[in-house]
């Protein structure tokens, strides 16, 4: 016999924010915590914080529409107590990070590097 189809769990609900205007920094916060913690405002005061005497600011678009520095990124993230942490390929880093105990990793690489598998090497 069949479950009724109220009676099955709904698949968990995805976040998303479309990207608009240079706001790719605000979305992809947003859309990495699943949730509208950041808006441009936001950004902006970091951009603030950051640069409180610069007449123009270095962390964000001339025109005002967006486009932050990552510096804007990592100092939201610092004030919901998370980090952003620098990896190149010349850094071992999966094995550091998995090493830390549980922990959440964000991976982006390229669909080459995905395919071989490579990021799976810890040596």
């Amino acid at each position: 016999m069949s479950e009724a189809p109220e009676a099955r769990p709904s698949p968990p609900s995805v976040y998303h924010e479309r990207q608009r205007l240079e706001l790719c920094a605000v979305h992809a916060l947003n859309n990495v915590l699943q949730e509208q913690l950041f808006s441009q405002e936001a950004a902006d005061e970091i951009c603030k914080r950051l640069a409180p005497d610069s007449r123009l600011n270095p962390h964000r678009s001339l025109l005002g529409t967006g486009n932050y520095d990552v510096n804007v990124i990592m100092a939201a993230l610092q004030g919901l107590g998370l980090a952003a942490v620098w990896w190149d390929r010349r850094r071992t880093f999966l094995a550091a990070a998995l090493a830390q105990g549980l922990c959440e990793v964000l991976l982006v690489v390229t669909k080459e590097v995905e395919e071989a598998g490579c990021w799976l090497n810890t040596s």
